[in-house]
């Protein structure tokens, strides 16, 4: 999980949310065509086009804006940016598990559902080289229920996971072109995207951490 830094709202949301009148009240169940386009485009630009969640690649057809706290919270606006979020999985195909926001739902524990939108977030997790994704600390509670409402620790993604990381492994890489190549991949690309599964990458060989050895996994 990547944390997100949250942009201003873009203008054309603003402007649709200033029509409102007597006889006319924006509601999220409105917002559609270009409004929610907009929004969307907003969103995945400024998650570098990676799910809020698992940090899959977004792509328009496969992805959905996702209420970080449910709608049905009295609490909530709907049409709060800052609450708004990108996320993965939009119409499934058949087979396919569910995860992220699909399979999130309704369902919010501010105690246990750990939040993109905390600074703190990525240190909550570690990842191993066989793809797999675990509680930083075994006695955090939160981590353990966020990876399991989510199902970040599915086969699924697991195997993604373990795609990323092995050109990572390669041993034909000098030390030179392996700490390019890493330095690379944290970067925006020149689409103004991150890499998959970035948190991992950052993890495992990020931060000035030693290389592995061969045939690590972690």
């Amino acid at each position: 999980m990547k944390y997100i830094v949250k942009n201003v709202e873009p203008q054309a949301f603003t402007d649709w949310k200033a029509l409102a009148s007597e006889d006319w009240k924006p509601s999220y169940d409105k917002l559609s065509g270009v409004e929610k386009q907009t929004v969307k485009a907003a969103l995945m630009r400024e998650q570098g086009d990676l799910c809020c969640y698992c940090e899959r690649r977004l792509t328009d057809e496969d992805s959905h804006i996702e209420h970080f706290r449910p709608q049905h919270d009295s609490l909530v606006d709907p049409l709060d940016f800052a609450n708004l979020l990108c996320s993965c999985q939009n119409k499934l195909m058949a087979g396919e598990p569910r995860h992220c926001g699909n399979l999130k739902g309704d369902w919010f524990d501010d105690r246990l559902l750990i939040s993109p939108l905390n600074p703190g977030c990525e240190q909550r997790f570690v990842y191993y080289g066989n793809g797999t994704i675990h509680p930083a600390n075994a006695e955090d509670e939160a981590a353990k229920i966020t990876i399991q409402r989510l199902g970040l620790g599915i086969a699924k993604l697991n195997d993604l996971r373990k795609k990323a990381i092995d050109p990572f492994l390669d041993e034909s890489l000098d030390d030179r072109e392996f700490k390019t190549f890493v330095a690379a991949y944290l970067q925006r690309d020149n689409e103004n995207r991150f890499g998959e599964f970035w948190t991992t990458i950052h993890s495992l060989f990020g931060q000035d951490q030693e290389r592995p050895g061969p045939g690590a996994q972690g």
